[in-house]
């Protein structure tokens, strides 16, 4: 049942509505701030949910509002400064090509038809792969540094040379040996919550881009924003993203961007476009199943849910999918309106200085969030990340950050 009716409680529906516009808000932002994703504003806002007025269940509404309509709009900052939230990470600098070919507003709307089109397939999949995961759960848990080890394997077989992937094992051991020392280290910043992830990724993937884009030209002028790409092909490549974010989405530790990093190896000859829409529909379903992974198992496998879990929101599943629902259909208009203008604005600026803010800024993010060690980890994160660029191999392989500790 829903929480409220709505003929007969117009008050609390319009409370449930403005919890899912707030959580959209927030999502907003985070999803536009380099850097910044969605799980650190979901524990941020577990940490004050005490003090917010009204049931819990209209925190977890926001706070799930909030992680999808993110999940929607990280693709922008990912695209016009190459900086992408974890999630991303795999297909961002494969993507970040289309707006230097002009393509960029093309882009955003393949990003918001994979996003889209994994909310459509995730509900009615939810059931049937819930009973199927019942099934396979031991097993694939029992397993699972095999399947890590075979997702690795698989980006680095995929590279088109023998010189390529030997570049890309370096790229997966030395990240992977970052993941080890750091990922359990008790960082802790200026706010209440920690997360090594903002200093680890921004490192490994945005700071090398935004370094060599100082001496760049920039964001060049963007052309029309026809989808050129088959619609029947979309929705081959939003199902693909949908079921990696499905496998991702059961299992404890293991999150979207493992998923991407697995459904790149999957589309990895189909080109940029495939890895847009493919990584959108990854980072999206995984949302999806793992609500549904959480009523079934009672484990949050995704941060926004463990901030569902800490602040006691009670699990209410259609007042939540309907969260989800319209959170979706708004952050999919929202994607090619504010991503035009955001890619509009950066063009306008100085390539030089803007990198240079945006580096200040991920460095002033790594402070917040894990203080001096932070700092530390994301200067340690820049050196790794130039492995892939001086070696020709993909930088999806720098997702050995997560793969490797996981596995091991």
């Amino acid at each position: 049942m829903l929480p409220v009716r709505f003929a007969a409680d117009p008050v609390g529906a319009a409370a449930l509505l403005a919890a899912v516009a707030g959580g959209v808000c927030l999502g907003t932002v985070s999803g536009l701030v380099p850097g910044l994703h969605a799980n650190t504003l979901a524990l941020l806002l577990a940490a004050t949910a005490g003090s917010v007025p009204g049931p819990r269940l209209y925190v977890g509404v926001a706070m799930l509002a909030a992680g999808v309509t993110h999940t929607f709009l990280d693709v922008v900052p990912a695209l016009a400064l190459g900086v992408p939230d974890p999630a991303m990470a795999a297909g961002a600098l494969p993507s970040h090509r289309l707006v230097i070919e002009g393509r960029g507003r093309e882009a955003l709307r393949l990003s918001a038809l994979g996003s889209a089109g994994a909310v459509v397939l995730a509900v009615p999949l939810a059931v049937p792969v819930t009973l199927v995961m019942l099934r396979i759960y031991p097993f694939v848990t029992a397993n699972l540094a095999l399947v890590l080890g075979a997702i690795a394997a698989l980006l680095v077989l995929s590279e088109p040379s023998w010189g390529r992937r030997l570049g890309a094992t370096a790229s997966l051991g030395a990240s992977g040996a970052l993941g080890l020392v750091t990922l359990d280290v008790p960082a802790s910043g200026v706010l209440p919550v920690a997360d090594v992830l903002v200093p680890l990724f921004s490192g490994l993937f945005g700071a090398p881009v935004l370094l060599a884009a100082i001496e760049g030209e920039g964001v060049p002028p963007q052309a029309d924003a026809a989808v050129t790409t088959p619609r029947r092909t979309v929705g081959l490549l939003a199902t693909v993203g949908t079921l990696c974010g499905a496998v991702v989405g059961y299992l404890p530790g293991v999150s979207s961007a493992v998923a991407a990093t697995l459904a790149l190896g999957l589309t990895t000859q189909r080109g940029p476009r495939a890895f847009v829409v493919t990584t959108s529909g990854v980072n999206t379903a995984t949302a999806v199943f793992a609500l549904f992974a959480l009523v079934t198992f009672g484990d949050p496998r995704t941060g926004v849910l463990v901030a569902l879990d800490r602040a006691n929101v009670p699990i209410v599943l259609p007042a939540l999918l309907s969260a989800v629902a319209i959170a979706a259909v708004v952050a999919a208009m929202l994607v090619p309106l504010l991503g035009d203008r955001y890619l509009d604005t950066v063009g306008r600026l100085d390539p030089a200085k803007l990198s240079v803010a945006v580096l200040a800024g991920l460095v002033g993010l790594s402070a917040l969030f894990a203080g001096p060690l932070g700092v530390g980890m994301f200067a340690a994160a820049t050196v790794v990340g130039h492995l892939p660029p001086a070696t020709g191999c993909r930088r999806a392989t720098l997702m050995g950050v997560l793969l490797v500790p996981l596995a091991l």
